[in-house]
């Protein structure tokens, strides 16, 4: 009897990502760690990429948007905090977000990992440039 596997792991791309965030985890956990705790009231937001489990049969941004507006208070403030939208390779968004509200949403239905974004680089130094990029984060 074959059985089928989840629908986030069917994608081949998604399950490297998932893999390379899984290894990379703890070197994140570890940095983490090194920063000084501060007073909730004097945390500022970071952007974060917020990975949710979307319905086949629902509006990407739309449901983002749902996911969101019950942490920040309505609708338009969800949009208003939304950067960008993931809809291909992973479902998901990312918006500028505090401590608490990242505490908050990850306690919201359908929302698989909230993880900050980060800027890695990707090559040496060629020609005088650095080639880097912003990451989707890591899982």
């Amino acid at each position: 009897m074959k059985t089928e596997s989840p629908r986030h792991l069917r994608n081949p791309l998604l399950v490297l990502l998932f893999l390379a965030a899984a290894a990379a985890a703890p070197v994140a956990q570890i940095a983490m760690a090194a920063e000084p705790e501060q007073a909730p009231a004097a945390q500022e937001a970071a952007v974060h990429i917020v990975y949710v489990d979307r319905p086949e049969d629902a509006d990407p941004e739309e449901f983002h948007i749902r996911t969101l507006a019950p942490v920040l208070g309505s609708e338009e403030k969800a949009r208003g905090a939304v950067l960008y939208h993931y809809k291909h390779a992973a479902s998901g968004f990312s918006a500028k977000l505090t401590t608490e509200q990242v505490e908050d949403l990850k306690k919201q239905p359908g929302v698989l990992q909230v993880v900050p974004s980060q800027t890695v680089q990707l090559h040496g130094n060629e020609g005088g440039h650095a080639k880097t990029t912003r990451t989707m984060g890591l899982m």
